[in-house]
Parts: C-alpha cells; sequence; structure tokens
C-alpha cells in the first residue's frame, strides 16, 4: 500500500507524512528531496516549475513508489502532485487499488501563514499564487480529501480512518 500526501507547499504534507510513518511502520519520502538542482534553484527564485520541468522527477518518484512494492514494503510520500496528469504518471505501472492520495487542504491564508513561518530550503512563499493556480483538485474517487486544520496527530487518525497503511 502507498499513500501519496498532496497539495501545495504549506499544506502538511511532510509534518503529516513523517507522523504516518512514524504511526504505521512504513516508508517515507519527501518528493522535494528528488529534485534535480536546476528545479530547486529555479523554485529558489521564485519561478514556477513548469510540465517538462516536472516530468522526470515524477518519473523518479514513480520508480521509487514502484520499488517499495517490489521490496514488499508500505510506503508514504509527500509529493505535490497538483495536476491530474502528475498523479497518472506518479500511479503509473502500480497494480490497482495499491497506490491512495490523500490532498491535504487548507485555506490559502491558513497556507500562507504557515509558509511564512518556516524556512524552506528553496521553496519561495511567493509561488503559493502559482500552485493554487495549478492544482486540480481530485475528484472524490481519485483522493480522500482532508482539510489540515486542526492537530498533526487528529489528521494522521483521520488518514487512518480511511486509509489502511503499514507493514506489507
Amino acid at each position: 500500500m502507498i499513500v501519496v500526501l498532496m497539495g501545495v507547499s504549506g499544506s502538511g504534507k511532510t509534518t503529516i507524512g513523517t507522523l504516518l510513518s512514524e504511526r504505521t511502520g512504513a516508508v517515507f519520502a519527501d518528493a522535494d528531496d528528488y529534485h534535480p538542482p536546476a528545479n530547486k534553484q529555479k523554485m529558489a527564485s521564485g519561478q514556477p516549475l513548469n510540465d517538462d520541468d516536472r516530468q522526470p522527477w515524477l518519473e523518479v518518484l514513480n520508480r521509487l513508489m514502484v520499488g517499495w512494492l517490489q521490496e514488499g514494503k508500505s510506503g508514504i510520500l509527500a509529493c505535490s502532485a497538483l495536476k491530474a496528469k502528475y498523479r497518472e504518471t506518479l500511479a503509473q505501472g502500480m497494480p490497482e487499488g495499491t497506490v491512495h492520495f490523500v490532498l491535504l487542504d487548507g485555506s490559502p491564508e491558513l497556507i500562507a501563514e504557515r509558509l511564512a513561518a518556516r524556512k524552506h530550503e528553496y521553496m519561495n512563499p511567493n509561488l503559493l499564487a502559482s500552485q493554487l493556480k495549478t492544482l486540480e483538485p481530485p475528484s472524490a474517487e481519485e483522493a480522500f480529501r482532508i482539510v489540515n486544520d486542526k492537530a498533526p496527530k487528529a489528521i494522521v487518525d483521520e488518514i487512518l480512518a480511511h486509509v489502511s497503511v503499514g507493514k506489507a
């Protein structure tokens, strides 16, 4: 079982993913760690990534998750996955029912507040508007949506009530 925690920067993907991993024993990875240097430089300068920038990165993440399944591991990936075609790339070649997307949502004001309070290696807070514009919210069939405006433990509890995650 693989869970992709998706949403714009500042939606809580890393915080919730880390806690979810600790609770379940599933492997955790933050997609930000897999961006090539050119993507990081572009974002740090305040320029949004385009589809051509993202495609190789998404393919790397897909291979990472396929590897988890081949090794018999459950995994949690924190990844923006803003567009439907990005989610398709992430899930490509995976058996049906093994990848579950969870949209961590929140008001633009709440997310902007979180971004202003944190220091990130390259994610420029000015990119939030671009990410919100790019986001193609998934349907209820495609992803479980949760408003991340509660304590992280409560969000993890809610996710676990909807998605079974744990050691394979």
